[in-house]
């Protein structure tokens, strides 16, 4: 369905069931009973199959198939949407802000390879396709562009602005990024000069020394407080009501934090990160009272950072006021690599023992990963992506067996946004052999991270138009207030307390088709082809 989806007075109609209405610009209709269309909802019934296993005394498993019959709800107006960035003047605030300025303008410059023009190369959800189903007539699949699935907002149409601790306009700001291309900022430049980002919040001890020196817009305290907390809360009304929004997403896009510790009667629930915040402690991020602001504002906020954000209070906090949260820290290059290649080897069979990753980079980030609490956290964030393959097979790796893995991190300024990724995998193959797999990998990092930053504000946002119930309950309900759809897009993800993580990168992207393909009552796709096999 096209993002901005009007009904006509056309109608569809099925046979045998309740009629389904067109828009003018849909690129889809779904014909079947169980799914119903009106001005202004997609309503739909989907059958979830699943298998349920128990293992018995004598150790065999019973394997049960289940099904649960759900009711779907999906608004179907497209609000207008604005998306806030902490970290405005930073790499991917400069170059999110200026490529969709471009975009929306339709620009081309001029390049020494030649003219390059606006795209959204990098999205998922406006880059990529997904298969509706098979041609009834020559039986090849049929795809569709992602974002024409459910009524999205358009990326063009998102209004801009954010908070940074630098007061540097946001086009001297992308100059100092030294990211784009100068004929491309060029055109861009006036636009983005009357860009300032809003005073932000610093507390010195969670982000490296090397910082300071940007830190000249600052919200004063240098501590956590309510003050801090009910200062960004109303700039986000004023942001919302100054550009007649209908919603506000924030997003996370600044230095990495250090990690808070987790204490008991501190940030552990709801009740008590309010009071430390109240109290001042010491132990409550920046990061953490954009979160808590948010939450108590009901404005979803992501994590794109790999620090941990969101403590168990934070987590408490979010259920509690059913309020959007997703995290963390942006998959954009060596990690969702990674992640893809060692589900690769795994599903093969072959035994990783070992995977060094090797990184150096030159812009802030790198500078600021330059300090070891810093980069502490995205070592973690980075570390933990390939546990749930592991643990997945049995066969090769028994209880607690592991892959030796190291993350390395390395502060190089001459190579700037171009970060270099060199990783290794080692690998134990057939009658003891080796293989050994070496990846380098060149990442323009900030034109990796801007479109995630885009699908993550996209995807977060059709979220909060859809519900949903099992058939036999009474009311619908939202998702969870941890989204962990949005798990493709990010390195470390946040699930629902009790539920597991997922890190496998085509685990990810199948949630995401097949819940977005459930709103509209379709089954996931199984690639059985079987109409290819069976003649």
């Amino acid at each position: 369905m096209a993002p901005h989806a009007e009904l006509d007075n056309g109608t569809a109609y099925g046979v045998g069931h309740t009629p389904v209405s067109a828009s003018k610009e849909d690129v889809f209709v779904v014909d079947s009973p169980n799914v119903t269309y009106t001005d202004s909802e997609i309503r739909s019934k989907y059958t979830y199959r699943t298998t349920s296993v128990v293992r018995g005394a004598d150790g065999k498993y019973v394997a049960t198939p289940k099904e649960t019959l759900y009711d779907f709800k999906v608004d179907r107006k497209v609000p207008k949407t604005g998306m806030m960035l902490v970290g405005w003047g930073g790499n991917n605030g400069t170059t999110v802000t200026a490529g969709i300025i471009a975009n929306r303008r339709g620009l081309v410059w001029e390049t020494r390879e030649g003219p390059r023009a606006a795209n959204y190369y990098g999205s998922v959800l406006m880059g990529s396709t997904m298969k509706l189903g098979t041609d009834a007539n020559t039986m090849q699949d049929v795809n569709i562009p992602f974002h024409d699935v459910l009524p999205l907002v358009h990326p063009n149409d998102l209004v801009i602005g954010g908070w940074d601790i630098s007061r540097m306009n946001l086009a001297a700001a992308m100059d100092r990024a030294a990211v784009l291309e100068p004929t491309l900022k060029a055109q861009v430049k006036k636009e983005m000069s009357q860009m300032v980002p809003l005073p932000s919040i610093y507390y010195p001890d969670f982000i490296a020394a090397n910082q300071e020196d940007r830190a000249d817009n600052l919200i004063p305290g240098n501590k956590a407080c309510t003050a801090h907390v009910e200062k960004i809360r109303q700039d986000i009304r004023d942001f919302k009501a100054q550009n007649s929004l209908d919603k506000v997403i924030v997003q996370w896009t600044a230095n990495t934090e250090r990690y808070a510790d987790i204490l008991p009667g501190v940030n552990d629930t709801a009740e008590n990160l309010l009071k430390a915040i109240e109290n001042g402690h010491e132990e409550v991020s920046p990061s953490t009272v954009f979160a808590v602001a948010c939450i108590l504002e009901k404005v979803p906020f992501i994590n794109g950072s790999p620090q941990n954000t969101f403590v168990p209070g934070a987590i408490d906090l979010a259920s509690k006021h059913n309020a959007f949260i997703g995290g963390d820290d942006f998959k954009s290059g060596q990690t969702k690599m990674k992640s893809a290649l060692v589900d690769f080897l795994i599903n093969a069979g072959i035994k990783l023992t070992s995977i060094a990753s090797y990184n150096h980079l030159g812009n802030n980030d790198g500078k600021n990963l330059s300090s070891q609490k810093q980069f502490r956290s995205k070592e973690i964030s980075k570390s933990n992506v390939v546990d749930d393959m592991v643990e997945a097979n049995t066969v090769l790796y028994e209880k607690g067996e592991h892959p030796d893995h190291t993350v390395v991190i390395k502060y190089m300024p001459a190579v700037g946004d171009n970060k270099r990724a060199l990783d290794e995998y080692y690998a134990e193959i057939f009658l003891g052999g080796h293989q050994t797999i070496s990846i380098f990998n060149v990442c323009e990092d900030s034109l990796l991270a801007s479109p995630l930053i885009i699908d993550l504000v996209l995807v977060t946002e059709i979220m909060t138009r859809i519900q949903w119930r099992a058939h036999t309950d009474d009311e619908f309900k939202g998702f969870h207030s941890v989204l962990s759809i949005l798990s493709y897009m990010l390195k470390a993800p946040l699930t629902p307390p009790g539920t597991p993580v997922i890190n496998a990168l085509a685990k990810q992207r199948a949630a995401l088709t097949n819940i977005l393909r459930a709103c509209v009552g379709l089954e996931p796709e199984s690639d059985m082809t079987l109409e290819h096999k069976l003649f």
